[in-house]
């Protein structure tokens, strides 16, 4: 499978700077899109799923670059932003550290340190992306286990042991002990302490019966 290209987006109303930085990224193997303004980027088709970044200026006319970074991540955008600003100060840094901005750079940004920064965006969303197909996967592992087993399940979740679990139910040891190793089996999980693991990275396993 073709991996695709990843895409930066620069959000900045400095033209100047925008052509700059967009030519030194796409030199570098991106693709790239420009957008003079926070409201220019809203009204873009933008394709999340596709591997890359957003580098946003702070002050800009209309909606600020927080402003922007904000509405993003209310809206679910999965997109990782790096701030680049001519004017920063520590109160802007720590709100945007505080809404989950990779990193904050000071113009003029030296190629390097850009390219490092871009490089970790994108593998930070790499990793956001494999860890919600590995969720998902769970979840319809999770799915294909009887509503005993879910039961039994949700038991050994809560700590208790086989003889609690069985009388709980109302069934025998013997068959709390085929349950527990169908759920395992079906979850991949090799050990007792492995099926809690597993079990834990569920987004709503119910309580125990």
């Amino acid at each position: 499978m073709t991996v695709p290209t990843p895409t930066i987006h620069v959000v900045d109303d400095d033209a100047p700077f925008r052509e700059s930085i967009s030519r030194v990224l796409t030199l570098s193997g991106f693709d790239v899109r420009q957008h003079a303004s926070a409201g220019d980027f809203l009204l873009a088709q933008i394709n999340s799923d596709v591997p890359g970044c957003v580098l946003l200026d702070v002050h800009m006319p209309g909606p600020s670059g927080i402003e922007l970074h904000e509405a993003m991540v209310a809206r679910g955008e999965s997109l990782p932003v790096v701030f680049v600003t001519g004017r920063g100060d520590i109160p802007t840094t720590v709100r945007a550290m505080k809404s989950g901005a990779v990193d904050f750079l000071t113009k003029p940004v030296e190629r390097s340190v850009l390219l490092a920064v871009v490089n970790a965006a994108i593998e930070r969303q790499r990793e956001r992306f494999g860890q919600a197909h590995d969720d998902n996967a769970l979840l319809a592992r999770y799915r294909t286990l009887t509503v005993r087993e879910r039961d039994v399940l949700a038991c050994v979740v809560a700590g208790r042991r086989n003889k609690q679990i069985a009388d709980q139910l109302g069934i025998s040891e013997r068959t709390v002990k085929i349950h527990r190793a169908h759920a395992m089996e079906k979850l991949g999980a090799g050990s007792l302490a492995e099926l809690v693991r597993v079990a834990m990275r569920l987004p709503q396993l119910p309580p125990a019966p």
